[in-house]
């Protein structure tokens, strides 16, 4: 079993913006962008303008990978959610395991499930006010 950190930047509205921003400032190379009007399981009543917002992109940076979303819904986010790290695994116990040990005195932002783009996925802010998102790669 695996476990790799990822630096996960949310912005709003700005993400396609950093992207080719981060492409040109440090060399960054798109492997993948996905917009939420992608997503198979987003609501008919989401805009055009939100459809076209970057739901996941993942960067590489040298040996490194960066990922970055825009955050749906137009409220302002609070600063400790704009950069997070997200914990990926290959094994969807695992991931399980360290959601839940680092829920515990934390908060769930969402709860641990499968998605249409993870088969383990939830989102916590540990005790000590750190946000995680923890993945099931596919």
């Amino acid at each position: 079993m695996k476990i790799k950190l990822t630096p996960y930047i949310t912005l709003e509205g700005r993400t396609k913006e950093a992207i080719s921003f981060y492409e040109e400032a440090i060399g960054a190379e798109v492997l993948s962008i996905m917009t939420y009007g992608d997503m198979p399981d987003m609501p008919n009543t989401f805009t055009d303008e939100l459809k076209s917002l970057v739901a996941h992109a993942t960067l590489k940076v040298g040996e490194s990978e960066l990922m970055l979303s825009d955050s749906p819904g137009g409220t302002p986010m609070d600063s400790g959610k704009r950069v997070t790290i997200c914990i990926t695994t290959n094994n969807v116990e695992q991931s399980k395991r360290i959601y839940e040990a680092l829920r515990q005195e934390g908060q769930v932002n969402i709860p641990f499930g499968e998605e249409s783009f993870s088969p383990g996925f939830g989102d916590v802010t540990d005790k000590f006010g750190v946000t995680f998102q923890i993945y099931t790669a596919c």
